[in-house]
């Protein structure tokens, strides 16, 4: 039933994004020209001509959406990709009107009623999609609109998939039965075919085979493609591939780039060191009377400097000199010795200003020089960078990217004296999953505080 409503559905949803973009031109129009501008007489009055107008941008809009693969049909995309996308379409299309309003010499077009068109537009599809996935999620919680799925395979990787499935009812998906040769099979690897021509409630196939049964997977995709049906590859190494790999190809060779990530883009690496600069340069500006209140604390507190100076190891695993307010009496084993809760060598004033963070303010210098920036992995000691590379798994991958101020493992509770497996495990899912909503995220974490958060919330 699904499968074939699936066309219709994602047709009409394009019609009402199309009816909800000439409806948002319709009340920007009146809004600015009505309210702000009490009555003003303008080209961009809505009417016959701009009517038109307005639908051919939503035609045009629609194009770009489709361009990105937003009306694709899968449950699994998160509702943040699709803000993301509808926020890049609307200002890519809304850009390209402009410029074609410049070109056209349309001077007297108000520049309000376009300003207030393109918020207006953005935010009845952000809120129409939003409205969409909660009401799915409640429908699917029910039993209703599932889509079902069969396993090839009955092995690990075939009762991972079921017990994520399981533990996500708001996709709406369902096991329909396990291929293979085990008992809780609803038949053998021979009669797939024979199941695939009769079985039309099939919304997709999900191929979980071990790394053993490789050989019979070209037989089992001719067969899903002889049935046009949807499938699936859960690799057998899919314990060490990352969230977002990226396939290339040297000819007739798939090369998967396991360790890609997205500020590697230089474009999201220019937009975030761009956020960082700004926001390090007013956090300065801002807090300069707080830095010098902490600053002559310090020098009252204990004999020596102001700053605490050390070498951590940074991105591409460079050396820089990372700034703190000093918390400690100086002593011979600053470069070498691990802090913890109860450090003896900590001034009283020191333990204050490290309870509430304060001493990491001075990196703010870091930030604004390029050295770290405000979010991203933790960076450590050269000494114990040789140390934990031998014995945590993937420790080095943390230095693909900028050190940070904070990150996802300090929001998570994991900072200081804690478990640097786990910390590391964290820094990777960060990598991963990076984008500046996650930045964000992360940011007002650690100056609000709040619980501490799953990284299940960002993934759904």
């Amino acid at each position: 039933m699904i499968r074939r409503n699936q066309n219709f559905f994602n047709a009409l949803n394009m019609v009402l994004d199309g009816i909800l973009v000439v409806l948002a031109y319709a009340g920007a129009s009146l809004f600015w020209l009505e309210v702000v501008a009490k009555g003003s007489s303008n080209i961009g009055e809505f009417g016959q001509n701009t009517f038109w107008l307005a639908a051919g941008y939503a035609v045009f809009f629609l194009l770009v959406l489709s361009v990105y693969g937003f009306y694709n049909t899968t449950r699994i995309r998160p509702i943040t990709w699709k803000i993301k996308v509808l926020f890049w379409a609307d200002t890519i299309s809304i850009l390209l009107v402009t410029a074609l309003f410049y070109v056209l010499r349309l001077e007297d077009f108000s520049r309000g009623v376009v300003g207030i068109f393109y918020l207006l537009s953005l935010l009845l599809l952000i809120g129409k999609y939003v409205a969409m996935r909660l009401i799915s999620r409640a429908i699917r919680k029910k039993g209703v609109n599932l889509k079902y799925a069969l396993v090839i395979g009955t092995g690990p990787l075939a009762m991972q998939y079921t017990a994520d499935v399981e533990s996500h009812p708001d996709l709406g998906m369902r096991v329909k039965g396990y291929v293979g040769n085990s008992p809780k099979a609803l038949c053998p690897y021979e009669d797939l075919e024979q199941v695939l021509k009769n079985s039309e409630d099939i919304d997709e196939v999900i191929i979980a085979l071990e790394e053993g049964e490789y050989s019979r997977i070209q037989k089992i995709i001719a067969q899903c493609d002889k049935y046009g049906v949807k499938y699936y590859v859960i690799p057998f190494y899919n314990q060490i591939i990352p969230a977002h790999p990226v396939i290339e190809t040297v000819g007739s060779s798939k090369l998967i780039n396991m360790r890609y990530n997205l500020l590697e883009n230089i474009g999201w690496a220019a937009i975030k060191r761009g956020f960082d600069i700004i926001a390090s340069l007013l956090g300065l500006i801002v807090l300069s009377p707080l830095l010098l209140i902490l600053a002559i604390g310090v020098k009252l507190s204990s004999p020596g400097p102001v700053l605490f100076k050390q070498i951590r190891v940074g991105y591409n695993r460079k050396e820089f000199l990372m700034l703190k307010f000093r918390s400690m009496r100086v002593n011979e084993k600053q470069d070498t010795a691990w802090s913890t809760n109860r450090d003896s060598r900590k001034t009283v004033y020191g333990s204050f200003i490290r309870k509430f963070s304060l001493d990491e303010l001075p990196q703010l210098f870091n930030v604004l020089k390029g050295d770290m920036s405000l979010v991203g992995p933790r960076p450590e000691l050269p000494h114990f960078v040789e140390k934990f590379r031998e014995e945590i798994p993937l420790y080095m991958v943390k230095h693909q990217v900028r050190p940070g101020i904070t990150g996802w493992a300090q929001i998570n509770g994991f900072r200081g004296d804690t478990d640097v497996a786990r910390r590391i495990e964290l820094d990777l899912w960060y990598i991963d999953h990076w984008s500046i909503a996650l930045d964000l995220k992360i940011l007002l974490k650690t100056v609000f505080g709040g619980k501490m958060v799953n990284s299940e919330e960002i993934i759904r």
